[in-house]
């Protein structure tokens, strides 16, 4: 079994006690342009072990770092969802935070509806993101990728967006009737804005969900729709990290990585996955 980080963890620092759990998703099902989101949990894993220990002036992996193996994503998509619930609860229950590689992001749905649930309180979510996501359906599909957001919304789950450049009228009006609080790309990058404030009634206990194509595609061509106008590496990373200061992280997701051929936008995701355990 391939392992998140094998070549730097210790023995005692890869077992189930870990903090970190690690859930290879390689979901490819909705995808609307660009292709090979399947394969990115493995390349993340594999240029994983090219890191450094240290990160943003801390080891996560200190306190450990389990690899479970890659989730069945065989079947109709609810029955893919609540497989990956069940394994996003099970880490939450048992006092760890659930990091779920994809793959494309309507497995966003699934891992974190298993973490609300195992909580049992209500959850905030910062997204990472060149789109809102938040259609009522796309292709027909209410799970598409294009309309992950719109279904955690109506289950009550507060969004925070940043980065986004890409959306329609529904999720323009989506964004108003889910009180959806957000800062799009480019006042960010335009304002070179690295922190933002969230609502003082933003919950306390908040999920990550990094959507690669939040970067800017000169940093992170490897995804299926690369929007021009994107976030710098440090900016995305900062936004999360400031969002989090006085909050708990209860689990996060990075995905929508479609490897290239490129080992360094592999890198980059890895780097962004160890970076988010970091600000946990």
């Amino acid at each position: 079994m391939s392992v998140f980080l094998d070549s730097e963890l210790t023995q005692s620092e890869r077992g189930e006690e870990a903090r970190f759990h690690v859930i290879p998703v390689p979901l490819e099902r909705t995808v609307s342009y660009g292709s090979g989101t399947h394969q990115g949990p493995a390349a993340i894993i594999e240029a994983s072990n090219e890191l450094e220990r240290i990160t943003n002036g801390c080891e996560p992996c200190a306190d450990g770092i389990f690899t479970q193996d890659a989730l069945d994503c065989t079947g109709d998509l609810p029955d893919v969802m609540s497989r990956l619930a069940e394994r996003t609860g099970a880490a939450v229950s048992a006092g760890k935070i659930p990091v779920t590689l994809g793959g494309e992001h309507s497995l966003s749905y699934g891992a974190v509806m298993g973490v609300a649930q195992a909580l049992g309180q209500p959850i905030g979510l910062v997204q990472i993101d060149a789109h809102a996501d938040l259609r009522v359906a796309y292709q027909g599909n209410k799970h598409s990728h294009a309309s992950v957001m719109h279904l955690l919304a109506e289950e009550g789950v507060r969004l925070a967006q940043f980065g986004v450049r890409a959306l329609c009228q529904q999720e323009i009006d989506s964004r108003q009737q889910n009180d959806v609080f957000f800062k799009d790309a480019e006042e960010l990058v335009v304002g070179n804005i690295h922190e933002v404030d969230l609502p003082e009634d933003f919950p306390e206990l908040v999920y990550v969900s990094f959507d690669v194509d939040g970067l800017d595609p000169s940093l992170m061509p490897a995804t299926g729709t690369p929007v021009p106008g994107g976030l710098g590496y440090y900016q995305a990373l900062r936004l999360v990290e400031h969002a989090l200061k006085g909050r708990k992280c209860v689990g996060l997701d990075v995905v929508e990585l479609a490897p290239d051929g490129n080992a360094a936008w592999d890198f980059t995701a890895a780097q962004i996955v160890y970076r988010l355990m970091a600000a946990c």
